[in-house]
């Protein structure tokens, strides 16, 4: 009998179950006999000076163990991993604790170590410094003019770096213009506010002399890279492990200062330390996103083709350069969907004194599809066109990939207009433009809105991943590999691929993960890589046991090996499938002393997958909306979803990855941001300040696809992690702007929050 195909078809996630009866395994559940508690003391200016540090008072306390500053440990700790380089020497040292300067609130100056968590905040508060506060600057436009507060003396414009491009000729195209349209928009800064906060614990290693290490983190074997390089250990005394991670989206990429902090103190004091960060820590000390300005114009003709494009970025990385390329990934992302040649693009990567940017849901693809689609609306709103038709008119067509963009990326593979045509079917877009048609003439109280946006983005980062696949003597199947999944499902995913590319059923196979002791070597899971990367190593690893098995098989059934064949998840001789082998009776076999000379014992294998180049994912959604004229609220009325990652392992979690980035999405459109007053004080460091979106606010989401291979992995998979988040934000205000349009009003930067928009209705100069 024939068996059911894995790959794509709709599974039971392996993850759940230990999660749903309350067996995860989280950071802050691990606790070690002896174990230290840290508390880091954090600057409450946004720019000054430490003249002084009395921590008197708070070792006096009982249960302190003791107190360390950056001076106590700047001989033992290197600087952190990021900072601009000339000829070799670092300008921006960055210490894990500020020594002499702070330069954003929440800052890490010194950290207090004591038998419990609630001694050690407590002696937080007993410390006493002296700072003499500085000028600082707060806002990435305000970092520009001239006099502002320097936040690097490396840097007096308050510049980390700028990357510019220019193809073609868009002087000749904006000068020949039927018409042009030119618009500042602003892509508000953003928490991360995973589930589950940052958290670390250190435990000595007395045999090897180095460490284990407990984090949550996406990518274990970065962590202890960094964490060797700035203790100056040797790297493979260093073991991470990742337990369960109540979410990451990219705010725990890499190391952080307390990370380093812990590790070192742990040696130092030869005991456990556990640190977990609490929820205003997070809002000050955690990488935060997106939090950009930009200044976006379009050449057209009269028929709403773009002919050129400008667009100047200027990109908040706050205090640090911790992933200062950012902005730049905007800048390559900066034509989407649009076959515009003539061009001209900057982004300018820029200095505050506040809380580091760095990578956040899809980290400057979202900001460039915002920018771009909000644009192609503009356009469609001053030609009078309809927004869907403008973007058929500027596609990239399926004949011309793999694409070469101007601003030096290449597409591998797309078909943008079928993947309209599909979501203007699911949405009946026709009959939601009559429907709304009819209700602007009645004037009622509820203003309708639809929204288009299409999107492309880039995925599926390298350099390398990893899987390793070991069949036991029994049959089953260990799978280990270098990405690290956080929620995702990919231990379901990878189990799918393994179960038919090796015969073996689906629950005799454990995915694990996270833990350096064990895994290969890996980057993480970040980025839409962990299918696109690892999925195509663990493809290539399970071929090659294929490969192995057929030759053992062809021993056991004395056939030829060219004879032998894999068909149905079992191994035979051509034309005689009753005498099937199973992949766990070859697996006997292979652990055995019966093989031939010329067959090695075992089943194992570990590859390692390069990416040749990125990928593209894209897609198009459409949102329709109901505004309130006289509160400014928007209800959510329908939302549809076509997406376009190529072949879908797991349909079912490639669903749950639309829906949360949808969910994401339309928070940074309606509800989140992160403000900070004139003083640096971050005012929304609470979940009583920022406002996340609920589930109550979501209408249910209208899925669909197209599927468009790419050839550059052996699944032809695109990522789907981040795709959702880049659509779903412009689909959002497309559709309120669109909402808003009788009023004359063309443009109102998100967050559109009531208040803003009920301002715009009551200021406007026409009643709809």
């Amino acid at each position: 009998m024939p068996t059911a195909k894995m790959m794509g078809a709709e599974v039971k996630r392996k993850e759940d179950p230990h999660l749903i009866v309350g067996g995860g395994n989280f950071v802050p559940n691990i606790n070690i006999p002896g174990q230290l508690y840290a508390h880091f003391v954090r600057s409450p200016h946004a720019h000054a000076r430490i003249i002084a540090i009395d921590s008197t008072f708070a070792r006096n306390l009982d249960g302190v163990v003791t107190v360390f500053t950056g001076a106590d440990l700047q001989h033992e700790l290197g600087a952190m991993a990021w900072g601009k380089q000339l000829n070799g020497v670092r300008l921006e040292s960055h210490p894990p604790l500020a020594i002499s300067e702070v330069r954003h609130v929440g800052e890490a100056f010194a950290v207090v170590i004591a038998r419990s968590a609630s001694i050690a905040a407590d002696a937080a508060v007993l410390i006493n410094v002296d700072f003499e506060v500085l000028p600082a600057t707060i806002g990435v436009l305000a970092a520009l003019v001239p006099n502002a507060a320097i936040v690097h003396p490396s840097s007096p414009d308050n510049i980390e770096h700028r990357k510019s491009v220019k193809h073609g000729d868009p002087d000749k195209a904006f000068s020949n213009a039927f018409a042009t349209i030119s618009q500042r928009m602003v892509n508000q800064r953003l928490l991360g506010m995973p589930m589950e906060t940052r958290g670390t614990i250190a435990q000595p290693d007395l045999i090897s002399g180095g460490l284990t290490i407990w984090t949550s983190t996406q990518a274990p074997h970065w962590i202890r890279r960094d964490v060797a390089k700035m203790l100056s250990i040797p790297e493979n005394s260093v073991r991470v492990v990742t337990p369960d991670v109540g979410g990451g989206f990219g705010v725990k990429i890499g190391l952080y200062p307390e990370d380093a902090v812990v590790a070192l103190v742990s040696q130092k004091l030869c005991a456990p330390i556990k640190w977990i960060e609490d929820r205003s820590e997070h809002g000050l000390a955690t990488t935060h996103g997106r939090a950009q300005v930009a200044d976006v114009s379009a050449a057209v003709d009269a028929r709403g083709v773009v002919t050129g494009l400008r667009m100047t970025i200027y990109g908040d990385i706050g205090a640090y350069p911790v992933a200062s390329d950012i902005p730049d990934l905007t800048l390559l992302m900066g034509v989407g969907t649009y076959a515009v040649t003539d061009i001209e693009i900057a982004a300018n990567c820029v200095y505050t004194n506040t809380t580091p940017v760095a990578a956040y849901r899809g980290a400057g693809r979202p900001e460039a599809a915002y920018y771009l689609e909000r644009l192609m609306d503009l356009v469609a709103r001053q030609l009078r066109i309809d927004p869907a038709e403008v973007r058929r008119r500027n596609y990239i067509p399926p004949s011309a990939f793999p694409y070469a963009t101007p601003t030096g990326k290449v597409y591998d593979s797309g078909d943008y207009e079928r993947n309209l045509d599909t979501a203007l079917s699911l949405s009946n877009y026709a009959g939601l433009r009559v429907e709304q048609a009819n209700r602007r003439s009645d004037g009622g109280r509820l203003l309708m809105g639809i929204g288009v946006a299409s999107y492309v983005e880039m995925c599926g980062f390298g350099p390398f991943d990893s899987a390793q696949i070991r069949v036991e003597p029994s049959g089953t199947v260990t799978v280990t590999t270098g990405v690290s999944p956080h929620g995702q499902g990919g231990a379901t995913t990878f189990a799918q691929i393994v179960a038919d590319e090796l015969g073996v059923d689906f629950d005799r196979i454990q995915v694990r993960h996270g833990d350096t002791g064990n895994t290969p070597m890996g980057n993480g899971t970040m980025g839409s890589r962990s299918i696109v990367v690892g999925g195509s190593s663990l493809l290539r690893a399970s071929r090659h046991i294929r490969s192995k098995a057929l030759k053992i098989a062809a021993h056991i059934l004395e056939a030829d090996a060219t004879d032998v064949v894999f068909a149905d998840g079992k191994y035979f001789v051509k034309g005689s499938p009753m005498k099937a082998l199973s992949l766990a009776q070859i697996a006997e076999k292979a652990y055995s002393d019966e093989l031939p000379d010329d067959i090695d014992p075992g089943l194992e294998y570990t590859d390692y997958f390069k990416p040749p180049e990125l990928v593209y994912p894209f897609g198009n959604h459409i949102a329709v909306v109901d505004v309130d004229r006289e509160t400014g609220s928007v209800f959510i009325r329908e939302y549809f979803s076509v997406d376009d990652c190529g072949p879908r392992i797991s349909p079912k979690l490639a669903a749950g990855q639309i829906h949360g980035g949808i969910a994401q999405g339309i928070g940074q459109a309606l509800y989140e941001e992160a403000v900070y007053g004139d003083d640096g004080q971050l005012m929304t460091g609470t979940m009583m300040d920022y406002a996340m979106p609920k589930a109550s606010y979501f209408p249910q989401f209208i899925l669909a696809q197209t599927e468009t291979r790419t050839p550059l992995n052996p699944l032809g998979v695109k990522g789907i992690g981040e795709a959702a988040t880049i659509g779903s934000t412009p689909a959002i205000a497309n559709a309120v702007l669109d909402a808003l349009s009788p009023f004359g009003i063309t443009h109102i930067d998100i967050p559109l929050k009531p208040e803003r928009i009920w301002r715009a209705i009551n200021s406007s100069q026409k009643d709809a």
